[in-house]
């Protein structure tokens, strides 16, 4: 794939791209089971079943006292003979008694209501009710009222965060089947990077991008091999390519995708294999590419800070996504108010690092979080969420924009 000398034409729409991504996702078979107390993030390899009903039997929503209604008269006390806490299996309810019930505690056979104990004065072992009428089945939680036994609760495919392993805890399973994790090659390029810690000497930089892409890549659960700094030469970076695709279930590069003399990444995926996206409408990142090399996904990321983040957090990611099975793997965007100056339309989608401010009627609105250069990274230390300028759109104040949380797309 060449370039065409004319931007307007050869570079491709962000949605588009995205699709031909996801359509070439090849998702990944094998699976593990693990303790339900390492599954955070993981993604489910077979449907969740619930072993039990949720809750398991009829309880109290309220601290208070449980009675058969038929046995309440307005203004008749009720003699109180047992007393059940949450955990003790109560006995049945003796004909014409109440019991003091509490929170979560299992409602005794025969007890139809249960009244909050602000309503309720206990005096010398019987209950007065303040007042005048009360509803059969009134603060009783049902048996199954949550789940049934037997119901899926979770399709395979799900991605589980904290509230998926407590409702996976409830129905009683201890251990989950998910999906393995992508083993993910990091390729760093540039002859003028250098590792932390290392002195920097005139002309050198440091390999920054190498550790945004592992924490990145951490919050997805890969297993990462990271092959450190490629030397700026057509055989180190073949080298570096293949050994990758024979030990990785995909590739990531950052640098080394553009058009320089010293940028040899992409014609040795060419060489390697097949190239088959390459220069995007998107600012920050149009240096993006996807191909193959000799079967395994390949994904440049551009060489600025930046660009890194951006293009993985709204290309790599949907596509690691769909690589486990997940279906859903837009992120969230929402519509947020710009507060940004006025400015000419671009013939790229621009996305802008922002933070929310409260504006002066007190709705939330979307102002720059500092230096916009696609060489930036800190000001994603700063900011939100990213503010989508779409291609062709001329902003001013005041426009409702596509506001994509940055929360939504480190985890």
């Amino acid at each position: 794939m060449s370039g065409c000398g004319c931007e307007r034409e050869c570079l491709r729409p962000v949605q588009e791209v995205l699709e031909q991504l996801l359509s070439r996702a090849r998702r990944m078979t094998e699976s593990e089971v693990v303790p339900l107390s390492a599954a955070l993030g993981r993604v489910l390899a077979q449907p969740i079943a619930s072993q039990v009903d949720v809750p398991p039997y009829a309880n109290s929503a309220m601290d208070g006292y449980c009675l058969r209604l038929q046995d309440w008269q307005a203004g008749q006390p009720l003699p109180i003979s047992q007393r059940i806490p949450a955990g003790v299996w109560p006995q049945p309810l003796e004909g014409g008694s109440a019991a003091r019930i509490f929170t979560g505690a299992a409602m005794p056979a025969g007890a139809d209501t249960v009244v909050m104990q602000e309503d309720c004065e206990e005096r010398d072992g019987a209950l007065y009710i303040k007042l005048d009428s009360l509803k059969q089945g009134q603060h009783i939680r049902a048996a199954g009222q949550d789940i049934r036994a037997g119901a899926e609760l979770l399709p395979a495919g799900t991605r589980l965060g904290p509230a998926h392993l407590g409702v996976i805890a409830s129905v009683g399973h201890a251990e989950v089947r998910v999906v393995q994790p992508l083993k993910a090659a990091i390729l760093s390029t540039g002859d003028e990077l250098v590792m932390p810690g290392q002195p920097l000497a005139p002309g050198k930089i440091y390999n920054s991008n190498g550790f945004t892409l592992i924490g990145l890549l951490q919050a997805l659960g890969c297993e990462i091999r990271n092959y450190g700094i490629i030397a700026d030469t057509p055989e180190a970076t073949r080298a570096a390519l293949l050994q990758a695709a024979s030990e990785c279930d995909l590739i990531f590069s950052s640098g080394g995708v553009s058009v320089g003399e010293e940028d040899h990444v992409k014609a040795q995926v060419e060489a390697l294999g097949q190239l088959h996206i390459w220069k995007l409408a998107i600012k920050p990142g149009k240096p993006f590419a996807f191909g193959e090399v000799q079967g395994t996904p390949f994904l440049g990321l551009p060489g600025n800070p930046s660009s890194v983040l951006v293009t993985f957090c709204l290309l790599a990611r949907p596509f690691l996504l769909r690589c486990l099975g997940v279906e859903q793997v837009y992120p969230l965007a929402l519509r947020i108010r710009s507060a940004l100056p006025a400015a000419k339309p671009g013939k790229r989608t621009e996305y802008l690092r922002v933070s929310v401010a409260q504006g002066a009627d007190g709705r939330p609105e979307a102002v720059v979080a500092g230096n916009q250069s696609s060489g930036v990274l800190f000001s994603a230390c700063q900011a939100q969420g990213l503010l989508v300028i779409p291609a062709g759109h001329a902003l001013n104040p005041g426009d409702e924009l596509d506001f994509i949380p940055l929360s939504e797309v480190f985890n």
